[in-house]
């Protein structure tokens, strides 16, 4: 039953509209707690105080569900078209966020797939997209998806990086894949694609200085040497990705929930700043950018502001310097200070 079982699946991922399934058992990646705990002890981890905890099951994945055999890790494509710069007046989103939030539509299509596989061979089984404790990245690479590249995003030799990862635990004890090798060989595009040196090593991020997790994950005002090196970013960064010369095997997103929205390619930085509350909830209703909120995304906006260098842009920060968020208002005059010399 295994090899027909798991052949069928993969077609059924496929027909579901995954880009690659591969399996691998949770116990497959021994290396994860060595690497996490020491990431956890150099502190780049920054204010993500969630990687600190659970680190038991972080680093072993066996343990999550001890009951789990294998592990289905499929991909799903989100991009694959040039990455265009934004005017300095207009901010840049990145790519997978430009539309609808992947882990809807990602887990929607698991569950899909996860009920398939239940009624075809039964067993019990769990559905995880990245909010859960699970190392998604080095099971993919145990499971043959990719490597996890110099900028520790998982790189695929027929899909370059554009991708998400989704993962079933399963009962089933289902056929493995070969564990995949790093591509990378000298090259260090990645790395020197970096604004703010994040990586203080090949295969080491620091995420205190990562623009995504500067732009997303960091609640508080951003330290004002790394404010400058932001450019017109204004939703995580996509430019160590784009870097890859893998990604000339990269594929276009067939989901059309994926696609951008054209108001968010290039979106005017002055629109963006006078957005309040309600205004920000309804124009980002289901995309990821609602979950950062309204004060810390107009503070992104007026760094990029700040950053532009239009003093056409000088009344858009002046109407923010009293803002009722202070992450606002600090936004608003160091923009202020940057645009008036």
């Amino acid at each position: 039953m295994g090899d027909d079982l798991k052949t069928r699946l993969v077609k059924q991922a496929q027909a579901e509209g995954f880009a690659a399934a591969r399996v691998c058992r949770p116990w497959d990646v021994p290396h994860v707690m060595g690497n996490l705990r020491g990431f956890l002890a150099e502190g780049y981890h920054g204010s993500m105080g969630w990687l600190a905890e659970r680190v038991h099951w972080r680093g072993d994945p066996a343990t999550l569900w001890p009951e789990a055999r294998s592990v289905i890790v499929l991909a799903e494509n989100y991009g694959g078209g040039e990455v265009e710069p934004a005017p300095d007046h207009a901010g840049t989103v990145s790519i997978y966020a430009r539309n609808r939030d992947y882990h809807d539509v990602l887990k929607k299509r698991l569950k899909r797939v996860a009920r398939w596989l239940i009624e075809e061979a039964g067993g019990e089984l769990k559905v995880f997209v990245d909010t859960a404790p699970v190392p998604e990245k080095p099971l993919g690479q145990a499971a043959g998806l990719g490597w996890q590249g110099k900028h520790t995003n998982l790189v695929s030799r027929e899909l370059g990086s554009w991708f998400f990862i989704g993962s079933i635990f399963t009962t089933l004890d289902l056929p493995t894949d070969t564990r995949e090798v790093d591509h990378c060989g000298s090259c260090r595009a990645c790395l020197d694609a970096c604004p703010t040196n994040a990586f203080p090593a090949p295969y080491k991020i620091d995420a205190r200085r990562c623009i995504s997790y500067l732009t997303i994950e960091h609640k508080g005002p951003v330290d004002e040497e790394l404010r400058p090196m932001l450019g017109n970013r204004i939703y995580g960064c996509d430019d160590c990705l784009a870097a890859c010369p893998w990604n000339k095997f990269a594929v276009a997103a067939h989901e059309v929930k994926y696609h951008a929205r054209e108001d968010l390619i290039a979106p005017p930085l002055a629109e963006l700043a006078r957005l309040d509350d309600a205004q920000f909830r309804q124009k980002f209703s289901g995309s990821p950018i609602k979950r950062i909120g309204r004060g810390r995304f107009v503070r992104n906006v007026l760094y990029a502001v700040g950053n532009s260098g239009d003093p056409g842009l000088i009344p858009v920060a002046e109407a923010l310097v009293d803002d009722e968020e202070p992450v606002v208002a600090d936004a608003a005059h160091w923009a202020l200070g940057r645009l008036r010399g």
